[in-house]
Parts: C-alpha cells; structure tokens; sequence
C-alpha cells in the first residue's frame, strides 16, 4: 500500500537533508520539498509561529516506522511531524514506479 508522508522541517536545508536521506535509503521514491510555509500551532501552552518547510514523501505503508526512525535522527525539532495518509488512487503507472523503486 502506498503512503504519502508530511513533515514539516525548520528549514529547507534541513528539508533537504532529510530527503536525500529518505530517498538514497529507498524509504522514499520522492520527496517534493515546499518551501516558505507558514505555521501556527500550540506548543507548550502557547501559540506559536513558525516559518517551515513541507516535505511531501512518497512511499509505502510496510516502510513507515523506518521512516519514523530515520527522520527522528536527523530532526531538529524535539517532537517532528510525521504523518502518513494512505493514497487512496491515482494514476496506476506512477504508483506502480512508487513500489518499483522502492523494491
């Protein structure tokens, strides 16, 4: 099954890291990297602003808790978000070359 993760970084540097990393380790087929969000969020009892980073990972569910691992050791942030949401459809060929690449 097919997966698509969201993790926010402090940076696109830091984006970037994670990655290259996600993908050199086959954890990811591709990681598109949106710079320049905005996010507002409670933390520790208080409204927060951030200026962020987006990544949007491609990859499958049996490879999530590396996922996990891999974007713990690497993160600036105390708690990161890692979410992952099942891909429901799409076109057959490009979720095909997902678990291609992935093999």
């Amino acid at each position: 099954m097919q997966i698509v993760v969201f993790i926010t970084c402090s940076s696109k540097l830091e984006g970037r890291r994670i990655a290259r990393a996600l993908v050199e380790k086959r954890l990811a087929a591709c990681v598109n990297i949106v710079d320049k969000i905005e996010s507002i969020f409670c933390w520790k009892g208080k409204i927060e602003k951030a200026k962020e980073a987006l990544l949007i990972v491609k990859s499958q569910k049996k490879k999530f808790t590396k996922i996990i691992k891999l974007v713990r050791t690497m993160h600036s942030y105390e708690v990161p978000e890692i979410i992952a949401f099942r891909i429901f459809g799409g076109d057959k060929r490009y979720l095909k070359w997902i678990d291609e690449t992935l093999r």
